[in-house]
Protein backbone atom coordinates (compact mmCIF):
# COMPACT_ATOMS: atom_id res chain seq x y z
CA UNK A 1 0.00 0.00 0.00
CA UNK A 2 2.57 2.60 0.71
CA UNK A 3 4.50 1.84 -1.99
CA UNK A 4 2.69 3.76 -4.15
CA UNK A 5 3.27 6.93 -2.51
CA UNK A 6 4.94 8.61 -4.95
CA UNK A 7 6.06 12.49 -5.26
CA UNK A 8 2.60 14.01 -4.86
CA UNK A 9 1.65 11.72 -2.07
CA UNK A 10 5.03 13.22 -0.47
CA UNK A 11 4.23 16.91 -1.12
CA UNK A 12 0.96 16.53 0.56
CA UNK A 13 2.45 14.82 3.51
CA UNK A 14 4.67 17.48 3.72
CA UNK A 15 2.10 20.32 3.80
CA UNK A 16 0.07 18.53 6.30
CA UNK A 17 3.00 18.38 8.72
CA UNK A 18 3.91 21.74 8.01
CA UNK A 19 0.32 23.05 8.30
CA UNK A 20 0.40 20.87 11.70
CA UNK A 21 3.28 22.01 13.77
CA UNK A 22 4.86 25.23 12.14
CA UNK A 23 7.92 26.15 10.48
CA UNK A 24 9.46 27.03 13.98
CA UNK A 25 9.12 23.56 15.46
CA UNK A 26 9.88 21.71 12.06
CA UNK A 27 12.73 23.62 12.18
CA UNK A 28 13.83 23.18 16.10
CA UNK A 29 13.10 19.18 15.83
CA UNK A 30 15.58 19.55 12.42
CA UNK A 31 18.11 20.86 14.38
CA UNK A 32 17.88 18.08 17.15
CA UNK A 33 17.62 15.34 14.77
CA UNK A 34 21.07 17.27 13.39
CA UNK A 35 22.91 16.87 16.47
CA UNK A 36 21.85 13.47 17.27
CA UNK A 37 23.02 11.78 13.70
CA UNK A 38 26.58 13.79 14.71
CA UNK A 39 26.32 12.56 17.75
CA UNK A 40 25.53 8.87 16.74
CA UNK A 41 28.72 9.20 13.95
CA UNK A 42 30.92 10.91 16.69
CA UNK A 43 30.22 7.65 18.87
CA UNK A 44 30.44 5.09 16.52
CA UNK A 45 33.91 6.56 15.30
CA UNK A 46 35.22 6.70 19.40
CA UNK A 47 33.87 2.83 19.95
CA UNK A 48 35.63 1.53 16.62
CA UNK A 49 38.52 3.58 17.99
CA UNK A 50 38.41 2.23 21.43
CA UNK A 51 38.08 -1.52 19.48
CA UNK A 52 41.29 -1.24 17.46
CA UNK A 53 42.98 0.14 20.86
CA UNK A 54 41.50 -3.12 22.58
CA UNK A 55 42.70 -5.03 19.64
CA UNK A 56 46.35 -4.05 19.62
CA UNK A 57 46.38 -4.65 23.56
CA UNK A 58 45.49 -8.13 22.91
CA UNK A 59 48.30 -8.90 20.80
CA UNK A 60 50.26 -9.05 23.05
CA UNK A 61 52.33 -12.39 24.32
CA UNK A 62 50.05 -13.47 26.93
CA UNK A 63 51.47 -17.08 27.01
CA UNK A 64 51.32 -18.32 31.08
CA UNK A 65 54.83 -18.51 32.57
CA UNK A 66 55.28 -22.41 32.85
CA UNK A 67 54.79 -22.39 29.30
CA UNK A 68 57.68 -20.20 28.96
CA UNK A 69 60.08 -21.50 30.77
CA UNK A 70 59.21 -25.38 28.99
CA UNK A 71 60.52 -23.46 25.33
Amino acid sequence: MLNNIGLPGLLLIAVVVLVLFGRGKISSLMGEVGKGITAFKKGVSDGSKELEDDAAQVAKDVTPEADKDKA
